[in-house]
């Protein structure tokens, strides 16, 4: 069996899985399957392309397939999705502490004001010194 890494990181089967995904939650449909056929038709791919990438996934027991006659149905399993999930969600997990860095933001914009302040202040002095008093509004 391939690595699921492997499975997952080609953007047809990523597509596949997609439509599979929006047909499981599609409630007018049962079991959330769909046709090849109609893999083949909302993707606008081959259908030997499709059936290809769809035994790769079936392998990977990405997905489930029930066939009826000439035809095969196809549903996602996401359960070898949720060892993927596992293994990203160290890596993107928010568990930094924030207030810290609220700190220094405010620290910043405090300085960044008093800086702003400082400069408006100095240029109304120059302002004053060169501005006849006539036209000076006090």
């Amino acid at each position: 069996m391939a690595d699921i890494f492997d499975v997952i990181a080609d953007p047809t089967r990523r597509d596949i899985l997609k439509v599979l995904l929006d047909r499981n939650s599609d409630e007018s449909r049962p079991a959330g399957e769909i046709s090849v056929s109609e893999i083949v038709a909302t993707l606008e791919l081959s259908q030997p392309t499709v059936s290809k990438h769809l035994k790769v996934l079936r392998e990977a027991s990405l997905v489930a397939v029930r066939e009826e006659g000439q035809h095969r149905y196809y549903r996602l399993d996401p359960t070898p999705l949720e060892a993927v999930e596992d293994w990203i969600i160290p890596f993107t997990a928010s568990d930094v502490d924030l207030s810290a860095y609220s700190v220094q933001l405010a620290d910043e914009t405090r300085e960044f004001a008093s800086t702003v302040g400082k400069v408006l202040a100095d240029t109304r002095r120059r302002v004053e010194r060169v501005t006849p008093k006539k036209w000076r509004r006090d």
